[in-house]
């Protein structure tokens, strides 16, 4: 075994629950383990929604990527807080539409890091970084290796900015303008996050007394990660809403999607 094998091992925590793998039980997937699946239970029993809410966004992912490698025209994504590999990764889906595109992936969950080696083996441009999002410099260091910072790049964060509390430093506000400042103008940021109601309040102590945290934010803090951008009808809305596959029939949930370009 190799040093940094024993590493990843001595990381992967089976008893300490965390949201990737939890999202991917929420997904249906396999990769996750007892203590991540009993949060997961325990959420849905006060919010039975989660579920919904699991899928819409990725669901979102997919309608979101092709819009940015298609109509957009974008090239280069990092993907921040990427989670569990399931059908239909944002490589995957941007290298249908344009084989050329890259894709960085970010994530500090072992078990991603497992998987993502076998993602890094296809055709197309792919590259993954082992980091946590608190420190956008270290990141944006790594993924110069290979994307250009001179052409414009799709910040994805979905998911992520939930698991940065407001008393973080750097915050969820900071983490997002520094890296807003390292993209060239006809950037693109993608944010998208459950919102705080009465309900997924309750998820969220639910998950807390569980062992796994997370930070909801009201629809008006989701837009002030968007001040200076130009945001793209319909703005910040309800996931599903926001630009629906034709000749379907999205219902409103609480999480909430917004995506903008840089001027």
């Amino acid at each position: 075994m190799s040093s940094s094998d024993s590493d990843l091992q001595s990381r992967l925590n089976a008893e300490q629950p965390h949201s990737a793998r939890i999202w991917n039980y929420w997904l249906g997937g396999k990769d996750n383990f007892a203590a991540d699946r009993a949060v997961g239970d325990q959420v849905k029993q006060v919010y039975p929604e989660v579920v919904q809410v699991a899928r819409a966004s990725r669901d979102f992912l997919g309608r979101v990527v092709r819009f940015l490698a298609g109509e957009a025209g974008i090239r280069q994504f990092l993907d921040l807080g990427t989670g569990l590999p399931s059908a239909g990764n944002t490589h995957e889906i941007a290298q249908a539409v344009a084989p050329d595109a890259k894709v960085v992936y970010v994530d500090n969950d072992p078990l991603v890091l497992v998987h993502a080696r076998a993602l890094l083996t296809g055709p197309g441009v792919t590259d993954y970084i082992d980091a946590d999002v608190h420190n956008p410099a270290g990141i944006l260091d790594a993924a110069a290796k290979t994307l250009d910072f001179t052409r414009p790049v799709a910040l994805m964060m979905l998911g992520i900015l939930g698991n940065v509390a407001d008393t973080d430093v750097p915050g969820p506000a900071e983490i997002v303008a520094q890296f807003l400042a390292a993209v060239p103008s006809g950037s693109y940021l993608i944010v998208n996050d459950s919102v705080v109601t009465a309900e997924t309040a309750e998820a969220v102590r639910t998950a807390r007394s569980g062992g796994a945290d997370y930070h909801l934010r009201t629809v008006e803090q989701m837009n002030g990660f968007f001040a200076g951008l130009d945001l793209l009808e319909p703005g910040v809305v309800p996931t599903p809403l926001w630009r629906p596959d034709p000749n379907t029939t999205p219902e409103a949930l609480n999480v909430y999607c917004g995506v903008a370009r840089k001027p």
